[in-house]
C-alpha cells in the first residue's frame, strides 16, 4: 500500500494589503524531513505501507499569497506526485491543509489544490484531509476529497491528534476497501475565531456536540469548521462536515449538530473583556493586578494581521501609561538600524508603517538600544520613555514568555504588556495575571462590519443578523 503525503498551509486576510512571497514560506519540506513532520507515522509502520513524501509549505498567516509563489509551490508537488504515481500506484493520498489560503485574485485555492492532485491520482485513489477548524469549505473541495478531520480545539492544542486521525481514517478506508460518504451543511455565519473559542460558551459546548457523534455506526469523524472571517471569498463561512459509511447517519449527525450551531450562533462573543486602545490602558492602568496583558487584535500577524502598526505604542507614549511592553513591532529597517548602533546606543527611529504604510503613519521616536539578537531572527529591545518595544525584522508572534525574556524583556516586570494577538495562546495566558482585548484597527479587524466586503456570499451573519434563520440544508458527497 502506498500513500502520498504533501499540502501547504497559510490562512490568508484578503484585506491585507501585503502579498505573502515564495520566501515568507518558512517551512518547505521535502523527502525525509517531510516524513519527520509526522512522527505518528512510526507507530503505524507495522502495517506495511509505503509513505510517499511529495511537498509541503507553510506560513505564518498573511495577506494573499503571490500567485508566483503558489503557482511554483503546486507545480512541484504535482511533479512529485505524478513521479511517485507514475512509478507505482497511489492508493492513497494525505493532505494537510489550513483551509483559508488565499490566492491574489483567485478563489478557493485549496479547492484547486485538492483537484489538481485528484487530476493525477485518478478517481480510484483515496484522498484524506486534515484542516484547521478556521478553514473555509467548497463544494470543489469535497467533491475532489474523500475524508476530512478538522481541529476540534481553540487555541489548537489537538493539531498532531487530527493529522494522525485522517492518517489513520486514511489507511482504515484502503484496508476495508470503504469509500466514505461526506455529509456538508454550510452555515452562513463568518465569526472571528476571538468569539469562537472552544474554551468558554457557546463554543465549548457546541464542540461537545461532535463527542455525541463519535460512537454513532458508521461515523468516521464529524468536524466543525467555524470558518476565517477575513476573506473576501463566496466560500467563506462556517460549516459542518461528517465523514461516514453510511448516508442516512452521516446525514443525520451533520444535521443534529448543524442546528445546535444555529440555535447558539447568536451567543458567540469575546472570552475576555473588551474595549477601545484607550480603554484598555486606562483599565489596565488602574487594575489591582500588578499585570496586564492586552491583544492588539486588530493587527494580530497570527491571524493574518500585518504587525507593523504603531498605533498601540503612540497610545501608550502620548498617555504615559507603563511600565509597559510591546511585543513585538515588525520593522525591519529600525532593527537594522539598532544592530548597527549596538547595545546603549540612543536613536532617532521611524517606527512601524513599513510593510503596509496605506494603513499607518509611522511612529518618530528618540529610543535607546538595550539588547539584540543578531541570529537570523534579527531582534532587538528598545526602551521609549517608559515603554519598552521588541523589534523584529520580520513578521512574527511572541506567543511565550520565553520569547520576550530572550531579549531580557520579562512581561511581568511591567504594568502592561501588549502583545499583537487575539486570544492568549496557552503559555501566555498561563503567565497573564489578567488579560483583555483591545478592539484595534487593521486587516483583522474584529468588527468585520466594518470592512469592505464584495465576494462573500450574503446574507452572512452578523453583517446581516437574519442570515441565520433558514433550517441548514444537508449536501451529501460519495
Amino acid at each position: 500500500m502506498r500513500i502520498a503525503i504533501g499540502g501547504i498551509a497559510i490562512e490568508s486576510c484578503t484585506f491585507s494589503p501585503l502579498p505573502v512571497r515564495r520566501d515568507e514560506f518558512h517551512v518547505q519540506l521535502r523527502g525525509a524531513e517531510l516524513l519527520a513532520r509526522y512522527p505518528f507515522l512510526q507507530t503505524i509502520s507495522q502495517h506495511q505501507i509505503e509513505f510517499v513524501p511529495t511537498f509541503f509549505a507553510r506560513s505564518i498567516p498573511g495577506g494573499p499569497v503571490d500567485p508566483a509563489a503558489y503557482d511554483a509551490f503546486k507545480g512541484e508537488f504535482i511533479e512529485r506526485l505524478a513521479a511517485a504515481h507514475a512509478t507505482e500506484r497511489i492508493d492513497g493520498l494525505y493532505l494537510e491543509l489550513h483551509g483559508a489560503m488565499n490566492v491574489l485574485n483567485r478563489f478557493d485555492a485549496e479547492g484547486d489544490w485538492i483537484e489538481s492532485a485528484r487530476k493525477v491520482v485518478g478517481p480510484d485513489c483515496l484522498i484524506s484531509v486534515s484542516y484547521d477548524l478556521h478553514g473555509n469549505l467548497s463544494a470543489k473541495q469535497l467533491e475532489n476529497l474523500n475524508m476530512l478531520a478538522a481541529y476540534r480545539t481553540a487555541p489548537h492544542v489537538d493539531v498532531e491528534a487530527t493529522r494522525e486521525k485522517a492518517m489513520r481514517m486514511l489507511i482504515h478506508c484502503l484496508k476495508k476497501k470503504l469509500r466514505p460518504h461526506r455529509a456538508w451543511v454550510s452555515l452562513p455565519v463568518a465569526l472571528p475565531g476571538e468569539k469562537t473559542s472552544t474554551e468558554w460558551e457557546p463554543g465549548q459546548s457546541l464542540y461537545a456536540e461532535l463527542a455525541k457523534s463519535d460512537p454513532a455506526p458508521g461515523v468516521l469523524d464529524a468536524s466543525i469548521f467555524i470558518g476565517y472571517a477575513w476573506a473576501d471569498e463566496p466560500r467563506t463561512g462556517a460549516s459542518v462536515v461528517v465523514t461516514g459509511t453510511d448516508r442516512e447517519t452521516t446525514a443525520r449527525e451533520a444535521s443534529r449538530v448543524a442546528e445546535y450551531f444555529r440555535a447558539v450562533h447568536a451567543q458567540f462573543d469575546f472570552g475576555v473583556q473588551t474595549g477601545s486602545i484607550d480603554e484598555c490602558i486606562r483599565i489596565a492602568m488602574s487594575a489591582p493586578e500588578p499585570c496586564v496583558f492586552i491583544s492588539d487584535s486588530g493587527d494580530n500577524p497570527t491571524a493574518g494581521g500585518v504587525g507593523d502598526s504603531p498605533l498601540f505604542l503612540r497610545r501608550l507614549i502620548e498617555l504615559n501609561a507603563g511600565p509597559a511592553l510591546v511585543a513585538g513591532l515588525a520593522d525591519a529597517p529600525a532593527t537594522d538600524a539598532c544592530i548597527a548602533g549596538g547595545v546603549g546606543t540612543e536613536l532617532e527611529l521611524s517606527l512601524g508603517a513599513t510593510l503596509a504604510p496605506s494603513m499607518n503613519e509611522p511612529l518618530r521616536v528618540r529610543a535607546k538600544v538595550l539588547t539584540l539578537d543578531t541570529t537570523a531572527d534579527r531582534q532587538a529591545a528598545i526602551q521609549i520613555g517608559n515603554v519598552a518595544v521588541i523589534l523584529s525584522h520580520k513578521r512574527r508572534p511572541y506567543h511565550h514568555a520565553a520569547d520576550m525574556r530572550k531579549l531580557g524583556c520579562d512581561p511581568l516586570a511591567y504594568k502592561i504588556v501588549v502583545i499583537k494577538i487575539g486570544y492568549l495562546e496557552p503559555d501566555l495566558k498561563r503567565h497573564a495575571p489578567r488579560a483583555l482585548l483591545a478592539l484595534s484597527p487593521g486587516a483583522v479587524d474584529q468588527a468585520i462590519e466594518r470592512l469592505p466586503f464584495k465576494n462573500i456570499r450574503r446574507p452572512m451573519y452578523p453583517l446581516e443578523r437574519e442570515a441565520m434563520m433558514h433550517e441548514p440544508n444537508v449536501v451529501l458527497f460519495g
